[in-house]
């Protein structure tokens, strides 16, 4: 049985070594994301203290961490080569990564679901997400969860990023 919960300061070590399995894949894949000490543990405990960190357990072990925001996402003001779904309210997901022993078993769907019934209970219309061009597997479980590509977003940094939403009303 899964359970999701609101993460705690107490889950940073096992956040960051799903965080150090994901930044291994993403070099395995050859995938420049998160290669630069990005995510750190210093930006997930900020998320802890923002109340935007989340996980899912299984038998209370962490297998899964997603930052659910509702806050403006400010890197989304301008979008290239197409635009947002919505102009309503809307959530945002980052920093998702599923511990690697339980890829392939729908994880990262289970934290969509239980984004979009917080959506739903804070009437957030959409949801809205991105991700590094080469990252097939968020971009397949995008598509498996009705998530639209909406065009290009470029990070603080100047990194490209495409850009997905997923209108909920």
């Amino acid at each position: 049985m899964l359970q999701f919960r609101a993460a705690k300061f107490d889950d940073l070590s096992r956040i960051m070594e799903i965080i150090k399995q994901a930044q291994c894949y993403f070099k395995e894949q050859g995938i420049d994301q998160w290669q630069n000490g990005y995510p750190n543990p210093t930006v997930i405990k900020q998320d802890i203290e923002k109340k935007e960190s989340y996980v899912l357990t299984k038998n209370e072990k962490i297998i899964a961490v997603a930052v659910i925001s509702f806050e403006e996402e400010p890197t989304y003001h301008q979008i290239f080569n197409g635009k947002w779904k919505s102009q309503q309210k809307y959530a945002v997901m980052h920093r998702v990564a599923v511990d690697s022993s339980f890829k392939g078993m729908s994880i990262a769907s289970e934290f969509i679901f239980h984004t979009e019934r917080m959506c739903k209970e804070n009437e957030i219309s959409s949801i809205r997400i991105d991700t590094h061009e080469d990252n097939q597997s968020m971009q397949k479980l995008l598509a498996k969860n009705q998530f639209s590509y909406c065009g290009i977003i470029y990070l603080s940094d100047g990194s490209k990023r495409l850009a997905f939403e997923k209108v909920l009303i």
